[in-house]
């Protein structure tokens, strides 16, 4: 830090030339950013990165806003299989096609809305705390109106869309406002917050699962609409940015490293590679609580499968969010898609015709394929290294593609459930119930290898331009 001695130190800066590591950075055309008499920040005033109360606080309430608001479409397959199994719903035309669209439609919005929304909290920070209270206002109303519906298209309208809108402005303004906590631990960091999806998935499942059996799937959901409404406000005074706002405008002018950065095919294949893995990953968490039902479980081991998939996850993204910025995160990539294709055709296709078979493959799949979001901040930062505006924008295209890949996956999955024409006597995971889950565990399993393939290429390209630059 500058010494407080000098005439001219830069303890006193403008705010938006403190750097999100406490860094001092150029004020070179920052100026605009700021009104008449402008608002200067004691610099070693600011709270501390990478540590300390607010920091740890901030995490804190980040990680069970996490899980409570992505907790619930994780655990969508409970209330599909209530769904289809409802005469109010079954009965409506293409119900089988879709009512699984809801939960998918929920995840992929939910990660689409990042491309507007990190960039809008980016460049006017003072919105941050209204767009929480609207995210929270949606995300209740929209469980309360579902909880009314009687139609699909009702259920998808609200479920679906209004609800991802709702937690989309509860969630994204996070991911933008991390930034500005944690530098170097940031992979931590998003490993911790990015577990909370799977602790939501491991409570409730096995919350729903019976509610839904003893109260039905309406009120269950007004119980849930409550619990959100009672839960998310007391989090919200620590959910809050490091640097003061009160004289922020925008963001710091577009940096020359970022229009580089586009330019570099790292991030290309990056996002190529992050499309691939969404297109395969959803699929397991829509349909193994109906698998399961496929081998005669009751209702709450059916919902287990969920749960321990949802509960390992959370082992395998504090794993590799902490691995990433020890290894290559190139390297952990191939090899957490290659294990995770094989783990598919293995545990899935051919020991899962029991339940300890399903089991095995729910917490492996979890906790290796669960991990795959963990990786994106090493990768992010070593493209865009200290730059707090390209890691947001790379933030919020790697939500989008992922989650166009989340909501393309079911309509493909759904179509390729059919079961088999011809009698299937092996016993195998591959023939539960006739037969009609095969073509969907050989497109995970061959999505997970065809993206396993893809990174070892773009990787090996990537080391031979990197040598070819170090050639005299």
């Amino acid at each position: 830090m500058a010494s407080t001695n000098s005439a001219k130190a830069p303890n006193d800066i403008p705010l938006q030339t403190v750097g999100s590591a406490g860094e001092l950075l150029s004020t070179e055309s920052n100026d605009a950013h700021f009104g008449d008499g402008e608002q200067r920040v004691n610099e070693s005033a600011l709270p501390p990165v990478d540590g300390g109360p607010k920091a740890w606080a901030f995490l804190a309430a980040s990680f069970i806003l996490e899980a409570i608001v992505w907790g619930y479409p994780m655990s969508f397959g409970i209330f599909l299989e209530a769904y289809l199994k409802d005469p109010q719903y079954n009965t409506h035309p293409h119900a089988s096609k879709l009512l699984p669209l809801i939960g998918p439609l929920t995840t992929g919005l939910l990660r689409c809305a990042g491309i507007v929304i990190n960039p809008y909290c980016s460049r006017y920070p003072q919105h941050r705390r209204y767009i929480l209270w609207i995210g929270l206002l949606l995300a209740v109303g929209s469980l309360l109106g579902a909880s009314w519906c009687d139609s699909v298209p009702g259920l998808i309208l609200l479920q679906g869309v209004t609800y991802a809108l709702g937690g989309a402005f509860l969630y994204l303004p996070l991911t933008v406002m991390l930034s500005e906590w944690f530098v170097e631990k940031r992979g931590m960091a998003n490993g911790v917050i990015f577990a909370g999806t799977g602790f939501g998935g491991i409570i409730l499942p096995l919350i729903f699962s019976p509610l839904i059996t003893c109260y039905g799937s309406r009120n269950t959901l007004r119980g849930y609409a409550v619990c959100v409404g009672l839960m998310i406000p007391p989090l919200l005074p620590f959910l809050k940015g490091r640097l003061p706002i009160s004289s922020v405008r925008g963001p710091l002018p577009r940096s020359s490293g970022d229009r580089r950065a586009w330019n570099n095919g790292s991030i290309w294949a990056l996002l190529t590679l992050n499309t691939l893995q969404g297109f395969a990953y959803c699929a397991p968490l829509i349909w193994l609580p109906t698998f399961a039902n496929e081998l005669t479980l009751n209702s709450t081991k059916s919902a287990l499968t969920l749960t321990l998939l949802n509960g390992s996850s959370v082992v395998g993204r504090l794993g590799l969010g902490y691995l990433s910025y020890i290894v290559n995160p190139w390297t952990l990539a191939i090899f957490q898609l290659l294990t995770t294709s094989i783990l598919t055709f293995v545990l899935w296709g051919i020991f899962s015709y029991k339940f300890a078979g399903l089991l095995v493959f729910s917490i492996a799949y979890g906790a290796i394929g669960g991990g795959w979001t963990s990786l994106w901040s090493g990768f992010v930062q070593r493209i865009a290294k200290d730059d707090l505006h390209l890691t947001n924008n790379i933030f919020g295209l790697l939500l989008l593609t992922r989650g166009i890949a989340d909501i393309s996956s079911t309509p493909i999955s759904t179509s390729i459930l059919s079961p088999r024409d011809e009698d299937r006597t092996w016993k195998l995971g591959f023939n539960v119930g006739g037969g009609r889950y095969e073509n969907l565990i050989l497109y995970v399993g061959g999505c997970f290898a065809g993206a396993s393939a893809f990174a070892a290429g773009a990787w090996a390209v990537q080391r031979r331009l990197k040598r070819h630059e170090h050639m005299p």
